[in-house]
């Protein structure tokens, strides 16, 4: 069995997850994710049209180029603070729950994690981060390549893909038998971690984490891995895959996605007050110069 947890973040009671709808929420649950097409409502149609795009265009060829191109990590170089402040210039194309700047969204994230486990902090610079991979939208990367759910490219598309009935008509992997079938180039229960999966921010943070050799817990850059990968820990898709310690992983990014999703609103962080508190916490963590 693979080792997932490190000892000093082995703490949080998974009891916790029986709390799917977090108090913070300040709307109902159901009004979350909400991807009815209504093409007479611009953001609505500004999410469609964008996984339109990802789901044609991310192909396994696709998926290994990009991670050839960002995973030299020779991009840019800057502090976490400074990479993190590149999102009050970024809204996310793919959500149809908040339409403003991202850096809100990750102190929304973060505070509330802060507030509900104020005893981990590396849970709080985790959803401070989570989504700091969406700069290579700064680098002429078009956003359906940086944002939106994730799925596995090299098989059958799983059938909780949001939009999945129309949206990949044209990507040729669906017509090369190597790729559309349940398993296509995977053996069975290969383990979530061998899955090739469709290239966005996601993956890059995970391994611009590791590359700069990060004090962060593995199971916190397993949770900015797969926080996206809804099909998977929310769809119920690719259980075929599943290896011994997947459940683990998949039990952290639930309690986590209480925080991305449940703390998206209107409601604006004081991000001037936070930075000395979150500052330290990268300096813990995550400090100096990254290479991106």
């Amino acid at each position: 069995m693979r080792l997932l947890l490190d000892k000093q973040v082995d703490l949080i009671d998974p009891s916790e997850l029986l709390r799917p709808e977090a108090s913070f929420a300040d709307k109902s649950i159901a009004q979350f994710r909400d991807y009815r097409i209504d093409t007479e409502d611009p953001l609505k149609e500004r999410v469609r049209r964008t996984y339109r795009e990802m789901h044609l265009n991310q192909t396994v060829d696709f998926v290994k180029g990009r991670r050839q191109r960002w995973l030299k990590f020779n991009t840019f170089k800057a502090t976490v603070r400074e990479a993190l402040e590149k999102l009050n210039d970024l809204v996310d194309e793919s959500d149809p729950d908040i339409d403003l700047p991202n850096i809100v969204h990750a102190f929304q994230a973060a505070e509330c994690a802060r507030e509900e486990f104020p005893e981990h902090d590396w849970l709080h610079l985790t959803a401070l981060i989570h989504d700091l991979g969406k700069v290579m939208a700064f680098y002429d990367e078009p956003q359906w390549a940086v944002v939106g759910d994730t799925f596995v490219v090299g098989c059958k598309w799983g059938n909780s893909i949001v939009y999945r009935e129309d949206s990949f008509k044209g990507n040729p992997d669906g017509e090369n038998p190597k790729y559309n079938s349940k398993y296509g180039m995977y053996k069975p229960n290969c383990g979530v971690d061998n899955l090739l999966l469709s290239w966005g921010h996601d993956e890059y943070m995970f391994h611009v984490l590791k590359h700069n050799k990060t004090k962060l817990p593995h199971v916190a850059c397993n949770i900015i891995r797969f926080h996206s990968f809804y099909p998977w820990h929310n769809g119920g898709d690719y259980a075929h895959f599943e290896a011994p310690g997947d459940d683990e992983i998949k039990k952290w990014v639930l309690i986590f996605n209480r925080y991305d999703l449940y703390t998206k609103s209107e409601k604006m962080p004081d991000i001037e007050a936070l930075w000395p508190y979150y500052q330290s916490l990268i300096d813990k963590y995550l400090p100096g110069v990254l290479e991106f």
